[in-house]
């Protein structure tokens, strides 16, 4: 046995504190071990389904802190620290307050909730009563770009529009999701002076989303992020109250109306977007709400660049660390561990960061990594941030989004949603190719999926953005990518089962993890930030 003195003790100490050596070359392997055991742990029983508020979410949010710091990482939160603490309000619908009546020439008729429609809570005013006469408005959308205006000849000032649920089928996807959005329709409504918003539920509309299953969430709360000031963000409050009508709703409210439910239904079917006219109906619609205050932090960390001017642009890497909790269900297991979502995208993004953290030549531009929360409750964490940055936010060129990668399966390719809208698509492609793999187009562009994660908060900023996720081609022709992933979404998406006992594919893992880093890499030393393409519409929107 060696004897070991005071300075050999105090030396290996040095070592061992120092960590691993950096690295000269570009060309680094990700660590299956260190991804697995990041998984492990965020997805464990003991975070409690990473619920944002919750105990258990502040737990993995400070886990990835120490990461970040065991790297040398920069903080980039709030004071120094690694945390931007965000601060929410939870409104709560009281169930029994809920009250519709509608009134018809000298009919009056009450609406039963929540059988024949649905409301939510209201994050601004606790006691709420909407009355006032109600106008028919089409879809409720106005898309000059696509030559569409349904509040053309229509008055909705001082009342309530009532607008059919979704987009027109010719509607270009993407586009057709922004301009068919209910945050795009209640804009449009509010700036014309209605006080009342009402959507009703279309055939298309009952296929993607029946009403039936709308009522699983009556008892979710409504969560808005408070600015400075207290007040919850992207709000309209000038709309008091908000309902959701079934089919059976709308047959009533257009029963006696210039078009009835089944006469508008079959010009939809023919793609034909119904006028606007007056329902001759009046609504008076009252709920009251509770609120609660909750906080919950976004972890950000700067990987500092080399070039004396280029290191202060910042390529955003984002992963949502939320999961949505405990489930409602009389089975033992009632933890939603979310293990492929997202903790997979959160080692990803852990494992990434130390793979930059070991370069010694570092690249030109610097390297943002933000772990969000609350992407759950409708991409809050990623607004915030967005519109809140630690950084300033022209200096914000590029952002890379990591969510929910199904690691089961040994990957031929990446699909890198919303890469046909700027030059992020010639970058992913060349760092694809980095590692043997080619970048192939999005498989369900009719769903949108430009629109529906992190990645869109930074969109809506103007930043150029994708959303990388492994491709359905599998590396092993005995293996269906596809049937892999959809059985995914079938059996756990949501879902308790979505824990550690799932079988992962680390090599996939590793993979994923190495195409990630080289196309940040590839966007921290290309010679121009990223841009958006000529006329490209996400881009003239968000970035002029």
């Amino acid at each position: 046995m060696v004897k070991l003195t005071g300075a050999l003790i105090l030396g290996a100490l040095l070592v061992a504190c120092q960590g691993e050596k950096p690295t000269n070359t570009q060309e680094q392997s990700a660590d299956q071990a260190r991804i697995k055991s990041h998984l492990r742990f965020l997805s464990d029983d003991l975070l409690e389904g990473r619920d944002t508020g919750a105990r258990g979410h502040e737990i993995a949010s400070l886990y990835i802190a120490a990461e970040f710091e065991k790297y040398g990482l920069k903080p980039a939160g709030d004071n120094g620290t690694f945390m931007q603490r965000v601060n929410f309000r939870q409104a709560h619908l009281d169930q029994s307050s809920v009250k519709l009546m509608l009134t018809q020439g000298d009919t009056q008729v009450e609406l039963s909730y929540p059988k024949q429609f649905i409301t939510s809570a209201n994050p601004s005013e606790p006691n709420v009563i909407t009355q006032g006469d109600m106008v028919f408005v089409g879809y409720g959308i106005v898309a000059p770009e696509l030559e569409h205006d349904d509040y053309q000849g229509v008055d909705v000032k001082d009342k309530i529009v009532v607008t059919l649920a979704g987009k027109p089928k010719s509607f270009p996807s993407e586009e057709g999701a922004h301009f068919g959005s209910t945050s795009e329709k209640k804009r449009h409504a509010v700036a014309r002076g209605a006080i009342g918003y009402v959507s009703i539920s279309t055939p298309t509309f009952e296929k993607v989303r029946p009403y039936q299953n709308l009522m699983n969430y009556l008892h979710t709360p409504a969560v808005r992020w408070v600015d400075k000031d207290g007040e919850p963000a992207n709000t309209f409050p000038q709309l008091k109250n908000t309902a959701y009508f079934s089919k059976e709703a709308g047959e009533i409210l257009f029963a006696n109306a210039e078009l009835n439910l089944e006469q508008i239904y079959a010009l939809l079917e023919k793609d034909e977007s119904p006028k606007g006219f007056d329902l001759n109906s009046s609504l008076t619609l009252e709920s009251k709400s509770s609120y609660k205050a909750i906080s919950s932090p976004n972890v950000a960390a700067i990987y500092e660049g080399s070039d004396p001017v280029l290191k202060n642009e910042y390529v955003v890497y984002a992963a949502h660390s939320d999961h949505i909790g405990f489930a409602k269900t009389v089975k033992k297991d009632k933890i939603n561990n979310g293990a492929m979502d997202n903790a997979t995208g959160t080692s990803v993004l852990l494992e990434t960061a130390r793979m930059f953290s070991l370069l010694e030549q570092r690249p030109k531009r610097s390297i943002l990594f933000v772990a969000v929360t609350a992407e759950e409750k409708g991409l809050l964490g990623s607004d915030y941030f967005a519109q809140n940055p630690t950084v300033p936010a022209e200096s914000l060129v590029a952002n890379v989004n990591l969510d929910m990668p199904i690691l089961t399966y040994e990957f031929a390719d990446v699909i890198a949603f919303g890469a046909d809208h700027s030059d992020l698509k010639e970058s992913v492609t060349q760092a694809a190719k980095k590692i043997n793999i080619e970048l192939s187009p999005d498989p369900w562009p009719h769903m949108a999926l430009f629109t529906r994660s992190d990645h869109y908060s930074f969109v809506k900023q103007g930043i150029p953005a994708v959303f990388l996720v492994p491709g359905l081609k599998s590396a092993d022709p005995e293996v269906d990518g596809s049937k892999q992933f959809n059985n995914f979404i079938q059996t756990n998406y949501h879902k308790p089962g979505d824990d550690f006992s799932q079988k992962f594919n680390w090599k996939a893992a590793t993979k994923f993890t190495e195409v990630n880093y080289h196309i940040g890499l590839t966007l921290a030393n290309q010679a121009k930030a990223s841009s958006w393409n000529e006329g490209d519409f996400f881009g003239d929107t968000f970035s002029k």
